[in-house]
């Protein structure tokens, strides 16, 4: 909140209010890292995705929209699309998870899902880690990837290094792709036994 209310040149009691009004709307979201209640890790965000769509591309455009110009105005927003799609796949993927655990086919009954960040110990570096959810002795960890390549090994053994800062008997891992993994990627999985990997077009079945 001090950040926000440094930002803007208002005093945070007023940032306070207006941030209330916003969440109780649903256009911003107040976040901290799965499973932790500490307000000083707290984050304010837009969860509403028109919302994020329209301030990320339309305010910078809006002399080439109103004239009409749509095919240049796209032209210019096609690049950063991806970028802008990594919250929204993220999404994607919770309600993915939560479809799976409602029909009884999730390899982790989570009681809630959330993305988590913070300090790896021995790195000493900001690390996340962007779907988490818990059971009583079992967790899943997920990672999404929005992008036209296909995911590689590496992206599994990060998200599997990263695990390793919390202690769970049981461990499941989901990576999430916008088209397809690599061979090293897939075999890796299969040795494991405890990945599920998901291309996008397998959510849509």
């Amino acid at each position: 909140m001090n950040e926000i209310s440094n930002k803007i040149d208002e005093d945070t009691s007023v940032c306070a209010t207006y941030m209330k009004n916003l969440t109780a709307l649903g256009i911003v979201k107040k976040e901290s890292p799965y499973g932790e209640k500490s307000s000083r890790k707290t984050i304010y965000s837009i969860e509403d995705n028109m919302f994020r769509f329209w301030y990320r591309f339309v305010p910078e455009n809006a002399s080439i929209i109103s004239r009409g110009a749509a095919d240049l105005a796209y032209k210019r927003i096609a690049p950063e699309l991806s970028a802008y799609m990594g919250g929204v796949f993220e999404e994607i993927c919770r309600q993915y998870l939560w479809r799976l655990l409602l029909d009884g086919k999730c390899a982790v009954d989570f009681c809630d899902l959330g993305r988590w960040w913070g300090t790896n110990p021995k790195t000493r570096t900001q690390v996340e880690i962007d779907i988490m959810g818990t059971d009583r002795d079992s967790a899943l960890f997920a990672e999404c990837k929005w992008t036209n390549e296909k995911v590689d090994l590496s992206v599994l053994e990060t998200l599997v290094e990263r695990s390793n800062l919390f202690h769970y008997k049981q461990k499941h891992f989901y990576l999430f792709a916008k088209t397809d993994f690599t061979k090293g990627c897939m075999d890796k999985a299969a040795e494991m036994g405890n990945v599920t990997l998901v291309a996008y077009s397998d959510m849509l079945k």
